[in-house]
C-alpha cells in the first residue's frame, strides 16, 4: 500500500479535491499497471472458518455493532425537507428518522407510547412526508420533532405520570451527508469522531447533495461479513464477473487507502493500459471514483457512468442471523437529477448492479455459506496478502466486539 496523495486532503473545495485524488489514485494504478502489481498487506491471514459461524461472535456483532453502535441509516437526500422521514428498520428495533420544523433530523422508536403500536406500518425502504404522525390504533399524534399533540380521551389519562408522553427519541446525528443512529442506548453520536480522517475523503462525495432515486433489497444466504467481504477485494473480477466488470477492468488489481477501521479501494480501469509507460505529462484526466467502506457495514461506490456524469450507491448490511444476510441498496444521483434522460441512466445503473451483486456475488457467498456451516471443525479459509482489505475488515470488527479471531488451525 503507497502512501496517499496529500493533495486530496488539502483541496479548496469537493471538485478540485476530487481532481486531486483522482490524480493520485492515477498514479499509482498505473504504476501497478505498468508492474503487474496490486496493493498487498505483509502477508496471507489464515482465517478460522467460525469467524463466520459462530452464533456466540454473531451475538456480540449484533448486540456491539448494529444495536450499540453509530450505524448509517441513510443520507441527508433521504428526508432532505422539513416532514421528511423514512423508516430504518434493518439493525432490529424500527426507527422513525424524520427531518423536524426546525431543519434538525432525529430519529425515533417506531412505536407509540400508548400501547406501544408501530406508528408506521411499512418496512424499510419506505419513506414518507407529513407534519405529524398519528397511530393507527387509537390516534394519538406526534408532530416532527416527536411532541404528543392531539390525544383522543386525554381526561382518561390524566391521573398517568406517563399519559401523555412524546415519542422516545434515540441517538441520531447528520454529519457530512451521513445520517448515523444508534439503535439501542443513549450514548450521543460524535460523528466527527466515528469517522476521524477518513471525513476529509468522504467529503468530497458532496453526499449532502445527493439524490435518491431507486431503492430496493438485496438478500444473500449468507453471514454478513462474508457478504461484506465481496466489496473488498478484486481478485474475483476475471472470473465472477466474467462478462461484466472483469472485461473493464484488471483482475486482482487495487488501489487500497486505510483509514482505520474504515477505507477506500479503487479498481484499474483496462482503458488506462495504453498510458502506462508514457509520462505524467501525457496522462489522460480521469475522473475520480472508488469504493468507500464506513465501518462496520457500509459501502458507498461513488463513480462516473461518464465524463462528468456520477452516480453514487450505497450498500448497508445487515445481519438476519449467523447465516443470512438483508443489503438495503441505493442508488443517488450524486449532485441531483439534470433531466430525465439522466435519471434513466442512473436506475439503469441500480438495475445491473442489483443483477450482479444478487445472481454472482451473492450467490457464491450463499453457498460458501453452506460449505462453511458444514466444514471440518479445524478449516479455516484463508485471505491472500492480496486480500488487504479484508484482513483489516476482519480485525477491526474483532476489536469492536471485543472478541479476538479465532486461532487458525491447520486444515
Amino acid at each position: 500500500m503507497a502512501d496517499r496523495d496529500p493533495g486530496e486532503l488539502s483541496a479548496a473545495d469537493p471538485a478540485s479535491s476530487r481532481q486531486a485524488s483522482a490524480r493520485g489514485i492515477l498514479r499509482r494504478s498505473l504504476s501497478h499497471i505498468a508492474a503487474g502489481t496490486t496493493d498487498m498487506a505483509p502477508g496471507p491471514m489464515p482465517l478460522h472458518a467460525s469467524v463466520y459461524t459462530d452464533e456466540a461472535r454473531f451475538a456480540a456483532e449484533r448486540e456491539r455493532l448494529f444495536l450499540g453502535g453509530p450505524i448509517v441509516a441513510g443520507l441527508s437526500g433521504d428526508c432532505p425537507e422539513s416532514g421528511d422521514m423514512f423508516v430504518f428498520d434493518a439493525a432490529g428495533p424500527s426507527i422513525i428518522v424524520m427531518r423536524g420544523k426546525d431543519g434538525m433530523v432525529r430519529a425515533f422508536r417506531n412505536m407509540c407510547t400508548h400501547r406501544g403500536a408501530k406508528l408506521i406500518e411499512e418496512a424499510e425502504p419506505w419513506s414518507g412526508r407529513g407534519a405529524r404522525i398519528t397511530c393507527p390504533f387509537h390516534a394519538w399524534t406526534f408532530d416532527n420533532t416527536g411532541h404528543l399533540i392531539a390525544q383522543p380521551g386525554k381526561r382518561a389519562f390524566a391521573d398517568c405520570a406517563i399519559g401523555a408522553r412524546d415519542l422516545i427519541e434515540v441517538p441520531c446525528a447528520e454529519h457530512l451527508g451521513l445520517i448515523f443512529v444508534r439503535a439501542s442506548g443513549s450514548e450521543p453520536i460524535d460523528a466527527a469522531t466515528h469517522l476521524g480522517d477518513f471525513a476529509p475523503v468522504l467529503e468530497q462525495l458532496e453526499l449532502h447533495r445527493a439524490e435518491p432515486v431507486k431503492k430496493g433489497v438485496l438478500e444473500a444466504g449468507s453471514n454478513w461479513k462474508f457478504a461484506l467481504d465481496t466489496y473488498g477485494e478484486g481478485y474475483h473480477f476475471k472470473t465472477l464477473h466474467a462478462s461484466t466488470i472483469g472485461q473493464t477492468h484488471h483482475n486482482d488489481m487495487a488501489v487500497y487507502d486505510a483509514f482505520a477501521p474504515h477505507h477506500r479501494i479503487s479498481f484499474p480501469d483496462r482503458s488506462l493500459d495504453a498510458h502506462a509507460e508514457a509520462d505524467e505529462a501525457d496522462w489522460p484526466q480521469t475522473e475520480y471514483g472508488g469504493v468507500h467502506y464506513v465501518f462496520p457495514n457500509t459501502v458507498i461506490f461513488f463513480g462516473a457512468l461518464e465524463p462528468g456524469s456520477y452516480f453514487t450507491q450505497v450498500f448497508r448490511l445487515f445481519p438476519e442471523g449467523a447465516g443470512r444476510t438483508r443489503c438495503q441498496f441505493a442508488v443517488y444521483a450524486p449532485f441531483g437529477i439534470t433531466d430525465e434522460s439522466y435519471r434513466a441512466t442512473v436506475e439503469a445503473a441500480y438495475d445491473g448492479t442489483a443483477t450482479v451483486v444478487d445472481e454472482e456475488d451473492y450467490r457464491v457467498a450463499s453457498h460458501a455459506q453452506t460449505n462453511l456451516d458444514h466444514a471440518p471443525e479445524d478449516f479455516s479459509v484463508v485471505l491472500g496478502a492480496n486480500e488487504i482489505a479484508l484482513q483489516n475488515i476482519h480485525r477491526s470488527i474483532a476489536e469492536a466486539i471485543g472478541m479476538p479471531l479465532p486461532e487458525a488451525r491447520s486444515a
